[in-house]
């Protein structure tokens, strides 16, 4: 099955945030049996990694010339393997991101027993990651992506913000130097890691999503064992005892929780990571009717029918609508045809092609014309016009065609 490759990208960010709102819901439903965060956290993720183990395993399985799972979940999957060695760095600290995150979070909900106030603020990682994007990658965000980022951030603060819980200085910074960092630090060498290319293929969510989950649990492992010899806790044994006491619910949440992030992960491999996790804090939406089912059977406190709480709720989902609608529709790209006159050094050409702002891919090729250029680009007027300047300062450059993609698509 294909589609447009333009809308790929939000077809497996809603669905990564779809699930994610439905475990939020098991989450809770867990923790009425679980009362302790940090054991809910580590059995969750023994049960991330059993999960990402098996259903890898299962996908890897051959059928007619191609694996199950680059037939149905990943076109780039081939087999479950080891990590290669440039990978593995990056895989160290995308799992001690997500290891980072877990603990913020369960810190903070040992600390408030309700977090539900100072939560929200959880989402200005989008704009964390627009300033990272903005100092290490090459194409740095533009000033429509900066605009539709704060506004999706806002919304996100607006349609999750809660009257109730408590709200402190000690609980704002873990939120801001601890939940925030660590799931920036995830996303960002996740999407590294997803947009490198291992035995001539584009690398696969699924392999990725293991060794993360693989890493992230140690990490944790060995934060609970510290935390435990420092306290006089037991959170490590009884995190054990709970994967044979709730076996069914943390089985739930492991299945979830691999497909909620093997479509996330996906995604980064197509957008910036600022943008994905923009559109993923749709989220936000998916819980409202998780939770007007959770307060239906008594999980949670009745949803608050306060009008002022409503209309501001209403407000950020609106918002965030708009700044993801914004996303969607200034997104362009494009190919340039490029001829160059004789006796000019290609290497140095290429170089100053790559250079451009703008520019994603430069290949030198055979025929009628010596390079096609990919533009990827927010701003198509001003876009156009700058990129063109830069091509026509290049000296050798004999002429060039710029040809806008209507159209592309890519396998499911």
């Amino acid at each position: 099955m294909k589609i447009r490759k333009k809308y790929l990208l939000y077809v497996l960010a809603f669905s990564s945030a779809i699930l994610a709102a439905l475990l939020s819901g098991i989450d809770v439903v867990i923790g009425q049996f679980l009362k302790n965060p940090l054991i809910l956290g580590l059995s969750i993720f023994y049960f991330g990694f059993l999960m990402a183990i098996i259903f890898t395993g299962f996908f890897s399985i051959s059928y007619k010339g191609k694996s199950i799972g680059e037939r149905t979940i990943d076109p780039s999957f081939k087999k479950i393997r080891f990590p290669k060695k440039v990978e593995i760095k990056y895989h160290i600290l995308s799992g001690a991101g997500n290891a980072i995150f877990t603990i913020g979070y369960f810190w903070l909900l040992i600390l408030i027993k309700d977090p539900s106030l100072v939560l929200p603020f959880s989402q200005v990682v989008i704009l964390y990651l627009v300033i990272i994007e903005s100092i290490t990658e090459k194409n740095t965000p533009t000033l429509i992506e900066i605009q539709s980022s704060v506004i999706v951030t806002l919304g996100a603060i607006l349609g999750s913000i809660s009257l109730s819980g408590t709200i402190s200085l000690e609980s704002l910074v873990i939120v801001f130097l601890v939940i925030n960092p660590g799931w920036a630090l995830q996303s960002i060498y996740q999407r590294k890691i997803k947009m490198m290319k291992i035995n001539n293929r584009p690398n696969d969510s699924l392999n990725i999503r293991l060794w993360n989950v693989a890493f992230a649990c140690l990490f944790t492992m060995v934060f609970v064992i510290i935390y435990d010899f420092y306290s006089g806790s037991n959170n490590f044994i009884e995190s054990l005892y709970a994967i044979i006491n709730q076996f069914g619910w943390l089985s739930l949440v492991g299945i979830g929780t691999f497909f909620s992030y093997i479509f996330y992960i996906r995604a980064l491999g197509i957008g910036k990571a600022s943008v994905t996790q923009a559109v993923k804090s749709s989220v936000i939406i998916f819980t409202i009717p998780v939770s007007i089912v959770l307060a239906y059977f008594g999980y949670i406190n009745p949803i608050s029918t306060d009008p002022a709480l409503i209309i501001i709720r209403f407000s950020g989902i609106v918002l965030m609508l708009l700044g993801i609608i914004s996303f969607a529709l200034t997104l362009t790209k494009a190919y340039i045809f490029i001829k160059m006159k004789p006796g000019y050094p290609i290497e140095k050409t290429m170089q100053k092609i790559w250079d451009i702002k703008g520019v994603n891919r430069v290949t030198a090729v055979a025929g009628d014309y010596d390079f096609i250029v990919k533009i990827h680009t927010r701003t198509l007027v001003k876009g156009y016009e700058r990129i063109l300047r830069k091509i026509e300062s290049i000296e050798g450059i004999k002429e060039y065609k710029w040809q806008s993609v209507l159209k592309e698509w890519e396998n499911i």
